[in-house]
């Protein structure tokens, strides 16, 4: 293999990112930083193409200034998968506000509450709540938060295990679903990965299959009525929940809303959620058969069909569609004003630009680091040489506007790291950066596409790659899992504090009785999970088998509760 243009320094922007976020919490800076960052590193390398030839000194940081915005920043913001991708986080988030704002989900979680007569039941009935509000992590926490409180109260079960259980239901179930605000990112991030590779994989079918193997995402969510259903805590938790069984306030059993509005309806909630599902659904199958149009009707298999639809405009349509039907069932009953609706659907719509921005420049993070053709040329001449001067390398064409870091990444582990290990690897890293930065988001658009391409090279050490190898598999759900795994951990990430907040309990209490759970999970994870499957152990054998491990490590470190 040729020499790699800029060799370790093709590290230097997502290790500055990474650093820069540990170090100042400011997740956003620290992209922005990590973009500026690789463009200086190109600039320095191509002074003259970017026309900073005369005073290096003083042009190549300007110089690299205007290449960050204008060949990474503007680009990432403006392609038209990047512009779908937005629009339906937003729209999601939209609909989240209407819906939380009419009172649907009030009326869903008192229908489910009215079940909930015994601690178990409660601690159950919560778990299934979270299941249910599936479609933002956000959305999940400050609503289960503020209206199961009471409730849980009333059944003497701790706050602690209440933000526990919130916690532990709001990210995992929206890195889940296929209808959720993170679904499109998630997607994209291995769309950016791939976009990489001299491969056609399709990243929403490597997505579909990355499910059974997210290890720690499944354990987790099966953890928790695990817990309720044995009445054993560990730890600090089961000291929290004997405090908590030894005094009985006399709370009512349903939640009002904040503002005194009145909850409506469950339907209100279902409906509109339904909806989504279902046209979402409808319109990845109509452009996933129109893009098979032309092949054997036997290859017309349901796997072949989503993983061929255009998944971004389905997304996108179908968040419009759910959107304007919560806004109609809000409006018909005369339970928001038209003005509410909009006021509502613009806070929930805001409440997502945080994770926009992370998005947006993770994006071009991701593609400066890459190894892709740029969207447009640069400019024949940008100073005293034309472009044309400088000759293109075959093995890295692109090396003016892209480092190529992925393929140093993978040259370093094809000779060091055997296959077996890279999904456990990946997983390992991917938490702990998630829990040093705090944000699952910036985790998974920071190391996905490195992660793609440094399993494809090593496995192409061993053979031709292939999409469904366990191993490719196995990272992509690594990463996926890994950060969620980190954002439990860390007593920094923004659904940690807004759990603590939500469920009125002490953050130090929240992060210190949460870890045990998080540990453990996270330790069965890899010994039965991202370890075998490198192997071609099924994932469906392994999940059972870790279930049965965590029964087993509660049953003998556990300590009863009384329900």
């Amino acid at each position: 293999m040729p020499e790699h243009p800029y060799g370790l320094l093709s590290l230097l922007p997502p290790l500055m990112a990474i650093t820069l976020a540990i170090a100042t919490r400011r997740v956003v800076l620290s992209l922005l930083l990590g973009v500026w960052s690789g463009a200086l590193l190109l600039v320095a390398h191509h002074p003259a193409a970017y026309g900073a030839a005369a005073l290096p000194w003083l042009q190549v940081p300007l110089a690299s200034v205007g290449s960050a915005c204008r060949d990474h920043l503007w680009p990432a913001l403006t392609r038209e998968d990047k512009l779908a991708v937005y629009v339906f986080t937003m729209l999601m988030g939209a609909m989240v506000g209407v819906i939380r704002r009419s009172g649907g989900m009030l009326g869903l979680v008192n229908l489910v509450a009215r079940w909930a007569r015994t601690a178990r039941r409660g601690q159950v009935a919560g778990w299934l709540l979270g299941l249910v509000v599936f479609f933002d992590d956000y959305a999940n926490t400050m609503l289960l938060g503020g209206t199961l409180r009471p409730l849980f109260e009333r059944l003497r079960i701790s706050r602690e295990k209440l933000a526990y259980l919130v916690d532990s239901t709001a990210a995992p179930v929206s890195g889940l679903a296929i209808v959720s605000t993170w679904v499109a990112a998630e997607i994209d991030y291995v769309h950016e990965g791939l976009a990489q590779l001299p491969v056609d994989w399709n990243a929403g079918e490597l997505f579909l299959r990355s499910i059974p193997y997210r290890f720690y995402v499944l354990l987790a969510l099966i953890l928790v009525p695990l817990i309720a259903w044995m009445g054993r805590d560990l730890g600090p938790m089961a000291e929290a929940e004997r405090r908590a069984r030894g005094h009985c306030p006399d709370e009512p059993q349903t939640a009002a809303p904040e503002d005194g509005r009145r909850a409506s309806h469950w339907l209100n909630a279902v409906i509109p959620i339904a909806v989504t599902v279902a046209a979402i659904v409808r319109f990845m199958y109509r452009s996933g058969v129109a893009a098979l149009a032309d092949a054997d009707p036997g290859d017309r298999t349901l796997t072949q069909i989503f993983g061929n639809a255009d998944a971004y405009m389905s997304l996108l349509w179908g968040s419009l569609i759910g959107l304007g039907v919560a806004a109609v069932l809000a409006a018909v009953q005369r339970l928001l004003t038209g003005e509410e609706i909009r006021r509502a659907a613009t806070e929930g719509a805001m409440h997502m630009t945080p994770a926009l921005a992370i998005l947006w420049l993770a994006s071009a993070l991701s593609a400066l680091t890459g190894n892709r053709e740029p969207p447009k040329p640069l400019p024949a001449t940008l100073g005293s040489q034309p472009v044309a001067a400088f000759p293109a390398d075959a093995e890295f064409p692109h090396q003016r506007q892209r480092l190529y870091t992925g393929d140093y990444l993978g040259s370093l582990l094809e000779s060091r790291v055997p296959p077996w290990l890279m999904p456990t690897l990946v997983f390992v890293i991917a938490s702990l950066v998630a829990f040093s930065t705090g944000t699952s988001w910036g985790t998974m658009g920071i190391l996905m596409p490195l992660a793609i391409g440094a399993a494809y090279r090593v496995l192409a050490s061993t053979g031709p790659p292939e999409m469904d190898h366990p191993v490719m598999i196995g990272s992509v759900a690594g990463v996926l899992a890994g950060a969620i795994f980190g954002d439990h951990c860390s007593p920094i990430s923004d659904t940690t504090v807004m759990s603590s907040q939500a469920c009125g309990c002490s953050h130090v209490d929240h992060v210190r009785t949460q870890l045990p759970y998080a540990m453990l999970a996270g330790a069965v994870s890899i010994l039965c999970g991202t370890l075998p499957i490198a192997f071609g152990v099924s994932p469906w054998l392994l999940l059972p088998l870790g279930v049965a491990a965590m029964a087993l490590f509660l049953r003998i470190f556990g300590h009863a509760v009384p329900d």
